[in-house]
């Protein structure tokens, strides 16, 4: 059996239990949720209910207010599957509002649930558990260099070893990038029906499963790039309304993240369109049908985007939970991949496929430094070995010092 590895978030939500009533863990299937509510030391003594648990479930419908009634802390497993709970919850807590006393985590976002996030507003605080990160397989316990650069400027001293295609293609989710599964494909074969056939529809009436499955392979083979979502709806054959509905659901359960244009340069060119990324590598691998990759693989750059997209978003949420990460477009001249933003002040993020760069490799940097006077620094991630200060705010970095 795989020893329990401690999930980077895990000080974000042990904080916020000391603050709120309810504190909402959810996140896609399988990324270890279960196993952090159950294993993490600060969560043990909690009284522990799951509603995977069909006695449990059915008790909890029956009678909620024994079922969580008492003064000691409970934390709910997939408690999107009642939501009835909630409003029983949100008389507990208006009764007593001591930080702490319910921790509910589920497999699909609480905020899009509307009878749940009702009956939750003004009582809850939201996190999400991403797949796991490079840091977290590597059981790494140093501050992670973004936060290091966030915080003093400079990328600390250390080595980290280099980003594998191998482990870009096994990605995040624990059974696979633990090495828990002799064959992934197999794995993720299992993972998809299951998503298709019970979370779909458990969150809404799916008429078409082999449009959705066609429309959530589009989405991999269109990862990192900007979404046009008539295109993906014509490519998918479905009207446009029903696809804009599949691809809310995708977001729903965490199955592909759309990331926001930074739009605080109020430039009327810049691309206000969201960038579409799936949550995990090894999900967007399979699907996309890729199976090795390397220089002669089409989707290598947007793999590796991808990966470096989910890290960032990972350790971001564990370490600097105020951050925004966002894109900068201005269509058809000028693009960076990442902007994160800390306050006042941003940092921009290139990400690069090669050991390599050049001058030309700088031009998306150089323009949002331009028109960004709030950005303190620009960072071209590349598979360099050594860290070059280019200009005053300009830095070439190895992309996988970048993620450790």
């Amino acid at each position: 059996m795989t020893r329990y590895r401690k999930r980077e978030i895990t000080g974000v939500l042990t904080d916020a239990l000391k603050n709120m009533p309810v504190v909402v863990l959810s996140g896609m299937r399988q990324t270890g949720k279960s196993t952090l509510l159950l294993n993490q030391q600060q969560l043990r003594g909690r009284k522990y209910l799951s509603f995977d648990d069909f006695g449990t479930l059915d008790a909890a419908r029956r009678n909620p207010e024994e079922l969580i009634s008492g003064t000691g802390p409970v934390t709910i497993d997939e408690a999107q599957k009642n939501p009835e709970i909630m409003n029983a919850i949100k008389r507990e807590v208006d009764k007593n509002r001591k930080p702490g006393r319910f921790l509910l985590s589920g497999s699909a976002n609480f905020l899009l649930l509307k009878n749940i996030a009702e009956s939750l507003a003004g009582r809850a605080l939201y996190l999400t558990l991403p797949p796991f990160t490079r840091r977290e397989i590597q059981g790494t316990r140093e501050q992670p260099a973004i936060i290091h650069f966030i915080n003093e400027g400079s990328f600390p001293e250390r080595k980290a070893s280099p980003i594998s295609w191998q482990e870009i293609l096994k990605g995040g989710m624990p059974p696979v990038c633990l090495g828990e599964v002799k064959n992934p494909d197999v794995w993720f074969r299992g993972y998809e029906q299951t998503y298709l056939e019970r979370d779909i529809r458990a969150l809404n009436q799916v008429a078409d499963l082999v449009a959705f499955r066609r429309l959530l392979q589009l989405t991999a083979l269109r990862s990192a790039q900007i979404m046009k979502q008539s295109e993906l709806a014509r490519d998918a054959k479905l009207n446009a309304m029903t696809a804009s509905r599949y691809l809310s659901l995708m977001e729903t359960s965490f199955i592909i993240r759309l990331m926001p244009p930074n739009l605080r340069n109020r430039s009327s060119r810049l691309v206000k369109s969201p960038k579409l990324y799936l949550s995990d590598t090894g999900l967007a691998s399979y699907l996309a049908g890729v199976k090795k990759t390397g220089a002669n693989e089409p989707m290598s750059g947007a793999l590796l985007e991808n990966y470096a997209a989910q890290n960032l978003d990972g350790i971001l949420s564990a370490h600097c939970p105020h951050a925004k990460i966002g894109y900068w477009n201005i269509q058809g001249r000028y693009e960076v991949d990442f902007i994160i933003e800390t306050g006042n002040e941003t940092i921009a993020i290139e990400i690069k496929n090669s050991s390599r760069w050049a001058e030309s490799d700088l031009t998306g940097l150089r323009a949002y430094l331009n028109s960004a006077r709030e950005c303190r620094a620009a960072i071209l991630a590349c598979n360099t070995q050594e860290v070059h200060r280019i200009e005053n705010k300009i830095w070439v970095a190895p992309i996988h010092l970048l993620l450790s």
